[in-house]
């Protein structure tokens, strides 16, 4: 059985002249569509599944629009856009499926930014924080995005219920994930590093995770590591296959929330080829 994708045609409605705009989602939706895959719709989150991971005074903002920033506008209504892509990462938790939604989340940190970034990098809720949150389970993050997760590690930091471990290029923005702390693994690749190297480094970091120790595993998955994308780490289509087996091998109920990505009907190929990868199918 395909796993479900989690979308909604509401995230479409904002941001069309961004590079983060609806084009990366609504090509991928279309091709993914073709293949066959079963669409089911979120609902939002409810204030207090954000308030589980945000700060009071930053919802009150965001509500507000006061939350601009260099390259995260305040789009109108863009509380209620954020608000529907938190419940589509609930919604895939809950299901074990793949959050087709944007915007993204894993720069997002308790108060907007984090760890001394002055940006946000298009994102407003954390929301695979806000979904591992609410499921209240010890769980493995594992954010396969080609730019570190600063709001994911600064909301989990020391969290002895997390593990959270990211491959991502450095340097590149944010600029932190240079190195590991706690329970927060880091592992830095070089631009265009290639499909060998990053398979080698991502069984490198899944071996220092107990897996005994955690029930379920939460995956921010980002496609702008395929070779000429925004964070390009070299990657092909059989990796994101390749990606998908290793994950399933973990053999933990798992759940998958979209982060980057940005050429269109090539982020919908490459997902098709993850959940294949993780399906067990050729």
């Amino acid at each position: 059985m395909k796993t479900k994708i989690v979308f909604s045609e509401k995230s479409l409605g904002y941001g069309t002249w961004h590079i983060e705009g609806p084009q990366r989602v609504k090509l991928a939706y279309e091709f993914l569509k073709e293949r066959g895959y079963e669409f089911v719709e979120p609902i939002p989150a409810s204030e207090e599944d954000l308030l589980r991971v945000h700060d009071a005074e930053y919802i009150w903002n965001l509500k507000k629009g006061l939350v601009e920033d260099s390259d995260t506008p305040a789009y109108d209504n863009i509380y209620e856009f954020a608000r529907l892509s938190a419940g589509g990462a609930l919604l895939a938790a809950e299901i074990n499926g793949f959050s087709l939604m944007r915007p993204p989340g894993h720069h997002a940190g308790r108060s907007g930014t984090a760890l001394g970034v002055p940006t946000r990098g298009f994102c407003y809720l954390n929301n695979v924080a806000v979904a591992v949150k609410a499921v209240g389970k010890a769980a493995l993050i594992l954010d396969v995005d080609g730019h570190h997760g600063n709001g994911t590690q600064e909301i989990f930091q020391s969290n002895k219920k997390v593990v959270y471990v990211s491959l991502h290029r450095y340097p590149h923005y944010p600029g932190t994930g240079l190195r590991s702390e706690g329970n927060c693994l880091n592992f830095p690749l070089p631009a265009n590093c290639g499909d060998a190297v990053y398979l080698q480094t991502l069984d490198k970091a899944l071996a220092m995770v107990d897996m005994n120790k955690l029930e379920a595993v939460a995956v921010s998955v980002g496609f702008d590591t395929h070779a000429g994308d925004l964070a390009s780490l070299g990657l092909t289509e059989d990796t994101y296959h390749e990606i998908g087996k290793k994950i399933a091998a973990l053999g933990k109920p798992t759940f998958f929330v979209l982060e980057g990505g940005y050429m269109g009907e090539k982020n919908g190929k490459d997902i098709d080829q993850f959940l294949r990868g993780y399906e067990g199918e050729a």
